[in-house]
């Protein structure tokens, strides 16, 4: 591999407490080195921002559900195609890219690791077949536990409390698919909606013909994954998301939580006041104060940008919702057993009072919290917004100015409902944007050696100018470097490797396989033997995260 020196950069590694300091970097065989040879690539970084290649902890990029979404939109797919060139395949763009696209463009934005948020496990041969296409980031995905009917009776079995049957077949569940964590979306409130077709009111709801209620589903398998030891602990998509007064909900449900390990997915949606049949109002303030008191949960914003957008969900009644409210198209539909599944082409207006108050209550999330560590960057790519808008959500946090420029442009009434004009004057700092974007999701996902730039660490590394205006600086990185190869500069994609799968792993009782398969004969059309993804599909290049039993 090549050997490199980036020379004198200013450097923001914050996992090392590198703040802004002018320094070489040398990359050799993919990884960070104290030194390399007099013979290595030189580049000059004089001037220049240099950070860890960046890391999405939430985004939608591959599975059944994208590929619903790209044909469900076939008109935005014209909108910025690549074109098949040397060394690059021909892809589609528009809000949801194909495969080939969704690499190219998060390399061209400097990330170089993104997780595929929600995946039906009976879905993973799908998910694996499209994330091995898309290349030059390294990739992961999170299987959907939290309505799965098989896990349902092992709840009920152990009363709600953590049996060794629930994390056997927790740990059986990542092998058998490749997954690399656990997320839960509306827990018990998908099946619920399927069978009644209404939202769960309390945490204490009995899910209709199983006997357990979204607490003791959030209870058992975050404690069973807390217990497992898996490198990223449980990621929740909490009931209820989208309803005025769904932040008491949030709120039980981190209580519910408590004292494990937890990631709470887009926030922002998760924080509502008000009652269901009147408008919402914001209630960021307490969910950051609840934060900052439990610092064993962390959260993504899943930031609303206005313009248009594609929620694409595990969780059917937003969409149901959202098609009542007079979406033109929209698609749902049941996975057996496992989930269900929404997807809406839609567009968030500034002028309109909900629309506003949604962008107002992430960037709430985003400036009243103290720790950046804990409050991480997404918009919940494409549900608030695609991630090519990250350049400018970063403009939002940095530029004060063009900050309160947009809340002009906003629906005041809902603006009015927020911190925002309460003297809220904070910006973010570079190494806090680095925090954010790189180092603190790295750090929740347990990828040890990615979002820093320390000795050992992968040589992901992103090199920007130093622009005043923030959003162009994020926009066009000077150079990315993947594994120690540069794959962009000034602009231009050079190369395009695959990138790395990653999944985890956890030791399991074999004999477990007897517990799932009279289960999985009970609920699934697909037979047990067939149900695991087979080594073929994992093929190189890939890494597994094992996990550390507490």
């Amino acid at each position: 591999m090549t050997a490199i020196r980036i020379s004198g950069g200013r450097v923001h590694d914050p996992a090392n407490n590198v703040d802004g300091e002018i320094r070489d970097l040398c990359l050799q065989d993919g990884k960070v080195v104290s030194e390399v040879g007099p013979d290595a690539r030189r580049i000059d970084a004089r001037g220049m921002v240099v950070m860890a290649g960046g890391v999405d902890i939430h985004a939608h990029i591959a599975g059944p559900k994208v590929n619903a979404a790209r044909k469900l939109s076939p008109d935005e797919r014209r909108d910025h195609p690549v074109n098949r060139s040397e060394g690059l395949r021909s892809g589609t763009g528009g809000l949801v890219p194909s495969t080939f696209t969704t690499g190219y463009r998060y390399s061209l934005l400097g990330y170089t690791t993104v997780v595929e948020a929600a995946a039906p496990p009976l879905a993973a041969r799908h998910v694996l077949s499209e994330l091995r296409d898309t290349p030059m980031i390294d990739k992961a995905f999170l299987i959907l536990m939290g309505n799965n009917q098989v896990l349902f009776k092992l709840i009920r079995q152990s009363g709600g409390a953590v049996s060794s049957q629930l994390r056997d077949a927790i740990a059986w569940w990542l092998e058998a698919t490749g997954g690399y964590g656990v997320k839960l979306v509306n827990p018990g409130g998908i099946e619920l909606w399927k069978q009644e077709n209404g939202n769960v009111t309390s945490l204490d709801d009995e899910v209709t013909g199983f006997e357990v209620t979204p607490r003791q589903i959030l209870d058992a398998i975050a404690g069973a994954v807390d217990e497992l030891g898996l490198p990223h602990p449980v990621h929740i998509h909490a009931n209820n998301l989208g309803v005025p007064g769904n932040a008491d909900t949030t709120l039980e449900t981190m209580r519910t939580v408590s004292g494990r390990q937890a990631h709470f997915a887009h926030l922002q949606f998760h924080s509502y006041g008000g009652k269901p049949e009147g408008l919402p109002r914001s209630r960021a303030s307490d969910l950051i104060e609840y934060l900052a008191a439990h610092p064993e949960i962390t959260a993504d914003v899943g930031q609303v940008m206005f313009g248009p957008a594609v929620t694409m969900t595990a969780d059917g009644p937003v969409s149901a919702v959202l098609r009542d409210l007079g979406a033109d198209k929209w698609i749902n539909h049941d996975t057996e057993v496992e989930t269900g599944c929404g997807i809406v082409p839609y567009r968030y207006r500034s002028g309109n009072y909900v629309h506003a108050l949604q962008w107002g209550i992430g960037l709430e999330l985003f400036l009243l919290g103290q720790n950046p560590w804990q409050v991480m960057l997404s918009t919940d790519h494409p549900n608030g917004g695609s991630f090519l808008s990250y350049p400018k959500l970063i403009r939002l946090l940095m530029d004060r100015a063009f900050r309160e420029d947009q809340m002009a442009r906003a629906n005041q009434r809902a603006i009015q409902r927020t911190a925002l004009t309460d003297g809220l004057d904070r910006e973010y700092t570079l190494n806090e944007i680095a925090i954010i974007t790189r180092a603190g999701p790295a750090r929740r996902l347990g990828l040890r050696e990615k979002g820093h730039l320390g000795i050992g660490a992968d040589a992901d590394v992103t090199i920007y100018h130093d622009r005043a205006d923030r959003e162009e600086m994020f926009a066009t990185p000077r150079y990315v470097i993947k594994a120690g190869e540069v794959v962009v500069e000034e602009g231009e994609l050079r190369r395009s490797p695959d990138g790395l799968l990653l999944s985890s792993r956890a030791g399991f009782d074999p004999e477990v396989s007897r517990v799932l398969e009279p289960l999985f004969g009970e609920r699934y059309t697909v037979a047990f033997e067939h149900y695991p993804v087979r080594e073929a599909a994992l093929r190189e290049p890939a890494q597994v995260v094992e996990a550390q039993r507490s």
